[in-house]
């Protein structure tokens, strides 16, 4: 595994595999009785968030707390950052802790990789969404969702995405959740479709691996897993669509289009949902809606990266080997 996990398009086929797997064998974790492990007990992981997050912040903290890492949360609104403190100052600080990993979440783009390569700090950085440019382990809990319910949890080892089809829907132009998901998916084999009005594609779409519609009904019938984005009104400085009605009857999913998918096809959503607008009720309740397994698939993944990059694998080997019988009485 590489030293940093700052964006998606980073990963081989090869690492991105090794993640899901990995994650897999996590994901047993959460069946015992006591859902830790010992890998990284005296390490310590701090959560810096710059922007407000709960999905994202609580699914790291879990991972590193069943990793046995000692955490910090670390936010921006009532810290020195709110007096006018710099990243660069603020990463001395954590280094003069001693930290040996940094979970990064920044409203500029670019915010992680520098962190990650200026110097100012000697952990490794992961990027938990960094303004609109990526979100990599939101695109791996997706990935891992759909390879477990399109291939199968014990069929999926070892195998990646290749021949899916995968459709993005709604506000391409602010998702770093769609940017990640494209390089992902690309990388593992399967084709993806973004599904979009005009205004809300990005400049240069057209180099990116994967096809462009703006006809949502013509593209569910050959989906295997539809993911509804939300409307993203907070990155937005003019107006993109006419009205939420009109966005909803063109581009939202409901029942009757959810009914012209494919009898095996799945629907996804990062969160938080805009239920009404991007997605109904009806679809957002339905079983074939993997909203809240992809949330538990979270931690698995965030365990499974933070197990590979801190370079956990020998000491849990060493850790978990069998006891002496005397020691288990």
């Amino acid at each position: 595994m590489m030293r940093h996990l700052i964006s998606a398009a980073d990963l081989t086929k090869d690492d991105a595999v090794r993640i899901l797997d990995t994650a897999e064998e996590m994901a047993r974790v959460a069946d015992r009785p006591i859902k830790k492990l010992p890998t990284l007990r005296g390490r310590t992981v701090v959560n810096l968030f710059f922007e407000d997050s709960t999905r994202t912040r609580i699914s790291f903290e879990a991972a590193e707390k069943r990793l046995s890492a000692d955490v910090i949360n670390f936010s921006a609104k009532g810290s020195s950052v709110s007096k006018g403190e710099s990243l660069k100052d603020t990463a001395q600080t954590l280094e003069a802790m001693g930290v040996d990993a940094v979970v990064i979440r920044h409203g500029a783009s670019g915010a992680p990789f520098r962190l990650a390569t200026s110097g100012w700090i000697d952990a490794a950085v992961v990027n938990a969404g960094d303004g609109t440019h990526q979100h990599p382990t939101q695109a791996l809990l997706d990935a891992f969702t759909m390879r477990r319910r399109l291939v199968g949890r014990d069929t999926g080892l070892g195998q990646d995405l290749a021949g899916k089809r995968v459709t993005l829907v709604g506000d391409i132009l602010h998702s770093r959740v769609a940017r990640s998901n494209v390089d992902l998916l690309h990388t593992l084999g399967a084709e993806v479709t973004l599904v979009a009005p005009p205004t809300l594609l990005p400049v240069g779409v057209g180099s990116w691996p994967c096809a462009v519609s703006y006809d949502l009904d013509r593209v569910l019938p050959a989906s295997d897993a539809v993911m509804m984005l939300r409307v993203q009104r907070e990155r937005m400085n003019a107006a993109f669509f006419p009205t939420e009605r009109e966005y909803s009857r063109r581009y939202g999913l409901d029942g009757e289009r959810m009914a012209r998918m494919p009898g095996h096809a799945i629907v996804m959503h990062p969160g938080p949902m805009v239920r009404g607008m991007e997605i109904t009720a009806e679809v957002a309740d339905s079983e074939r809606c993997t909203v809240v397994e992809q949330v538990a698939n979270g931690v698995s993944i965030r365990m499974a990266v933070l197990y590979l990059l801190l370079g956990g694998q020998d000491q849990t080997a060493q850790q978990t080997a069998p006891a002496p019988a005397t020691e288990e009485k």
